[in-house]
This record gives C-alpha cells, sequence and structure tokens, in this order.
C-alpha cells in the first residue's frame, strides 16, 4: 500500500549521509536521486524512505506523532539497525525490546539528525 515516506531536512548532506550508512545494514540502497530528494528502499517493489528539502523553501519541522516504522526480520536485525542510528548521531527515543509481555512485537525507537522518529520493529505473533 505505501510506496515511499518523505521527511524533511534542513541539512541534507547530512541526512543523505546517515541515512545511506543507516540503511547499508539491511541492504537498502537509493532509488531515486535528485538535488534535493533521495529515496532508499531494498527492492523494486517494495516500499521506501526518502529525505528531501521542503519544496516551500520553509524550514523542515518535525511531525508531532508522527513515525516512520522500518520491518527488519529477525530481534538481532533491530538491535543491529538501532545501534547504528545510535552511532550516527541518532538519539534514543526506546532502547530495543518486546513492546507488550507476550505481544510478539519487538522494536527500537530514535530521532534521526532532523528530530524525525523512527523505529526498526520484528513481530512474531504468538502461537495459539
Amino acid at each position: 500500500m505505501i510506496g515511499y515516506v518523505t521527511l524533511g531536512t534542513n541539512d541534507f548532506e547530512k541526512a543523505v549521509s546517515f541515512y545511506d550508512h543507516l540503511f547499508a545494514t539491511i541492504s537498502a540502497g537509493r532509488f531515486i536521486e535528485t538535488e534535493q530528494f533521495v529515496a532508499w528502499s531494498t527492492g523494486p517493489n517494495q516500499p521506501g524512505l526518502s529525505v528531501t528539502t521542503p519544496f516551500d523553501g520553509k524550514a523542515a519541522t518535525i511531525g508531532n506523532g508522527v513515525m516512520v516504522a522500518i520491518v527488519l526480520d529477525s530481534i538481532e536485525k533491530v538491535d543491529a539497525f538501532y545501534q547504528k542510528a545510535i552511532e550516527l548521531g541518532a538519539t534514543d527515543e526506546g532502547k530495543p525490546g518486546e513492546r507488550g509481555k507476550g505481544s510478539g512485537f519487538y522494536a527500537g525507537y530514535f530521532r534521526d539528525l532532523d528530530g524525525n522518529k523512527l523505529n526498526a520493529f520484528y513481530f512474531e505473533a504468538p502461537s495459539a
């Protein structure tokens, strides 16, 4: 359903470098690139995430209550992705762990260099 999500940035080069390094950990690469917009994805028919300088020329701001969730296929990948984000300068918004006892939902939350909130998560439905 979702093609890609776009986050605004006030430092385009820093944001692109952050996401290049972060997304390399999950084999995601650039699939669209212009002078003020770059998008990454794990494949041609997979959803992506992009950063851009705002079209209207005004400062980019974060959305209160907005969060982008990146689905990964293991707890170990969630831990590694979260840790890489922190190493690249992201700020912690909730260390990786299970959310809701017995829920099967495992996630780590962080804010990128512009303050946009993201999480990496793995979900394994509890067996009946």
